[in-house]
């Protein structure tokens, strides 16, 4: 699996050689340039001296992380439902064959829903994604009801010993007031099961959205209270100094980084791996 420093390689690629010392101007360039919000950046410079060597960065940055939690998948048979959701383009449908292929891995037995009834291309790509990993689908016709998806999909994962839903949504934006009051039905649907049956609220976003992405989880957060974060596209962006003002503004897991289009282009998410990462693409390795 390639490593997280390899797959943020692009977001530091305009640095060219790496330094033993900086002054506080040139490492502010830098985290802007590789989209770590300015008022972040601000607060990391204000923590270090002015003559910055690569253990100084590194344990400032390690402090912004004291709060992060990593999500804690429990080992379980139980039924779970995951919902995922996010803006039209974030890779939503890819994602679920990568989170289906992580638990194929741990040996649940999944099913999916196609709960995006609004783009017939959706409904294609997820139906495509059930048969190449043999999953079996919930689906429906385009306009149908997506919160009768999500029942239909739940109930019949019960009567099949089923013990992990993927609910695909239609891709919103967080002022669409409309989409807005369907993902929170679809979500007060999963819940009608009790709370046998966990929902998690897990929220894609687009690396190469950049801050850009940092509203969108803050919008979507307010409306149905995100459970964890997975961001997409990171292979080929240099926009991935965002994830750092991610966790550091919302305090949410991230679940894993998408890094191509395959079922397992993913890699796990580790905050200590990924300020070393950053440190790496900065400093002289001493």
């Amino acid at each position: 699996m390639l490593s997280l420093g390899k797959s943020l390689k692009k977001t530091f690629s305009f640095i060219g050689s790496t330094h033993s010392k900086l002054d506080k101007e040139e490492l502010e360039e830098i985290l802007v340039v590789a989209d770590i919000e300015y008022e972040l950046v601000e607060e990391i410079l204000e923590q270090l001296p002015n003559s910055i060597t690569k253990d100084k960065f590194e344990k400032v940055m390690l402090s912004f992380l004291a709060d992060y939690k990593p999500y804690d998948f429990k080992d379980t048979n139980e039924l779970e439902i995951d919902v995922i959701v996010g803006v039209n383009g974030a890779g939503k449908t890819t994602t679920i064959a990568k989170l289906a292929n992580f638990y194929k891995s741990k040996n649940k037995k999944i099913l999916l829903a196609a709960g995006d009834t609004f783009r017939a291309a959706a409904l294609e790509q997820l139906s495509l994604w059930s048969e190449k990993l043999d999953i079996p689908i919930i689906k429906t016709s385009r306009g149908h009801d997506p919160s009768a998806v999500a029942y239909n999909a739940i109930d019949s994962a019960k009567a099949r010993d089923i013990n992990q839903v993927l609910i695909d949504t239609a891709g919103r934006l967080h002022h669409q007031d409309s989409l807005a009051r369907e993902l929170q039905k679809i979500i007060k649907t999963c819940k009608k099961f009790g709370e046998d049956y966990p929902t998690r609220k897990i929220l894609v976003l687009d690396g190469t959205q950049g801050t850009l992405a940092i509203n969108q989880a803050e919008k979507f957060n307010e409306l149905i209270d995100i459970d964890a974060i997975i961001i997409t596209k990171l292979d080929g962006t240099s926009k991935g100094g965002a994830i750092f003002s991610i966790f550091s503004r919302l305090k949410l897991p991230i679940l894993f980084l998408g890094i191509g289009e395959n079922q397992d282009d993913y890699i796990d998410f580790s905050p200590e791996e990924f300020i070393l990462a950053i440190s790496e693409s900065i400093f002289d390795k001493k």
